[in-house]
């Protein structure tokens, strides 16, 4: 009597499938790229990175990259648990960028608009010397062709493995900013989960209209670290989108699915409100 062969094991792909990290609930991930990265059970706003960020905000095929070979270096020979070029190297394999902005400008709408995003999939968006760098070349290039800013940012703040050349960042972008106001042009910041540390310190900041996605945590330090030092327990939701909407620190929080047609109106109302004032000079 033949013995019948035991059936294969089918074979899962690995990499289709991802986690909800508010409800725990499996999404499938090309349905999840359908639907902007939220999940479709509790509406929870997943990271994003920058190149689908640019797809989903820009105007097919308008994106032009500014200083796209611009590479960082480990100028100080930073080590930790792992050398801070290992980590470089880590963070380009994982993303396929050389850095975590990217930087640019393009249509939204109508609009031509001067972008830059930033990637939390690179070394968690951190902010050395080169991400300051494209974020400034991308103002000086709005000042210069008198385009408006949008800068979105998923950030853990300045990138300490460059020391005080991250820090010096801050000061750098807020002056490029400084130059941007000075030419009566717009800038609004987008921000998204999470945006803390140099990062809110200094550009997140400074938006003439700083919009915020659902639930993000936007901070200088993280709650825990708040929580140690005050030895209190923080209100609920405290740092969070909503939470900073109630209390003035942010203008608008606005579903992804909302957020460039919300961004197009903006631009519209603020370029509007620009070109009258010149009028009436």
């Amino acid at each position: 009597m033949p013995v019948n062969e035991p059936e294969k094991k089918k074979h899962v792909p690995e990499g289709l499938w991802t986690k909800c990290p508010s409800c725990q609930h499996i999404l499938y991930k090309q349905e999840l790229a359908k639907n902007l990265h939220i999940c479709s059970k509790c509406g929870q706003h997943l990271r994003v990175g920058a190149r689908d960020r640019i797809a989903q905000l820009m105007e097919e095929g308008s994106f032009v990259e500014l200083a796209a070979d611009l590479k960082p270096k480990d100028v100080l020979g930073f080590s930790d648990t792992a050398s801070y070029a290992q980590r470089l190297k880590d963070g380009q394999k994982k993303t396929g960028m050389k850095d975590a902005a990217v930087a640019g400008e393009g249509l939204m709408g109508p609009h031509r608009v001067a972008f830059c995003v930033l990637d939390f999939g690179f070394m968690g968006g951190s902010m050395g010397s080169v991400v300051g760098e494209k974020i400034s070349l991308a103002v000086e290039h709005a000042v210069k062709e008198g385009l408006p800013v949008l800068i979105v940012s998923s950030s853990g703040g300045a990138r300490m493995q460059e020391g005080i050349l991250s820090l010096m960042q801050m000061a750098k972008t807020s002056a490029a900013l400084a130059r941007l106001a000075k030419a009566r042009l717009p800038f609004v910041s987008v921000v998204t989960d999470p945006t803390t540390g140099g990062v809110t310190a200094s550009f997140a900041m400074l938006g003439d209209v700083i919009i915020a996605e659902p639930k993000a945590l936007v901070a200088f330090a993280g709650p825990r670290v708040i929580e140690q030092t005050i030895r209190q327990t923080l209100p609920h939701g405290f740092q969070q989108s909503e939470f900073l909407l109630k209390h003035g620190m942010v203008d608008m929080v606005v579903n992804r699915k909302d957020l460039k047609a919300t961004l197009v109106k903006v631009f519209g109302f603020l370029l509007k409100a620009r070109a009258k004032k010149a009028e009436a000079k």
